[in-house]
């Protein structure tokens, strides 16, 4: 019966024409949510203004979580050499992130969404309740423009500078003094 139940309602969504996930082109989702700088960050803060990135990321404190924030936290300038806005984001706790983000030396924000109400709307959100490794790169009119699923926590920052690279994101114009 359960699979009955199951198959019926993703049968509605196919033919009520809801997305089973997030392609190229695609509005992205609206989403608000604390970071672990203090802020609050929402999408449509940047519309218009700048190309967003969130690396979606199981757990802090795990192994390959901790792996995939120390190579954006150590190798940072590779992505702050374009005008884009960086976060990792997870469903653990404004808390749990903050700590996660100390101990990781993250200068970048980590959004948390304990509701996983964004998780699910990005469609990341595993069944086991903990998000996919996934990156979503968002065009500065709020468009999906790539979905990795396929991520190498080790070289995390280098392989989104390529993307970004390669998705025609501009470079931002060094200062003098840097």
């Amino acid at each position: 019966m359960k699979f009955f139940t199951q198959s019926i309602a993703t049968l509605a969504l196919l033919v009520s024409g809801a997305s089973l996930s997030l392609e190229v082109g695609d509005e992205a989702p609206d989403f608000s949510l604390q970071a672990s700088d203090g802020n609050t960050y929402s999408l449509e803060q940047f519309k218009g203004n700048q190309a967003i990135v969130i690396a979606w990321y199981p757990m802090a404190f795990t192994r390959g979580c901790t792996i995939e924030c120390k190579s954006l936290a150590e190798n940072g300038h590779l992505l702050k050499k374009f005008d884009v806005s960086y976060f990792m984001a997870s469903v653990d706790s404004l808390e749990k992130n903050t700590s996660f983000a100390e101990a990781t030396k993250a200068d970048f924000p980590l959004l948390s969404d304990p509701s996983k109400t964004a998780a699910k709307a990005f469609d990341v959100l595993a069944l086991y309740g903990v998000p996919k490794r996934h990156t979503i790169y968002i065009s500065k009119e709020g468009k999906i423009l790539m979905v990795d699923r396929k991520i190498n926590a080790a070289t995390s920052a280098q392989d989104i500078a390529a993307n970004l690279e390669a998705l025609g994101i501009p470079k931002v114009a060094l200062n003098s003094a840097e």
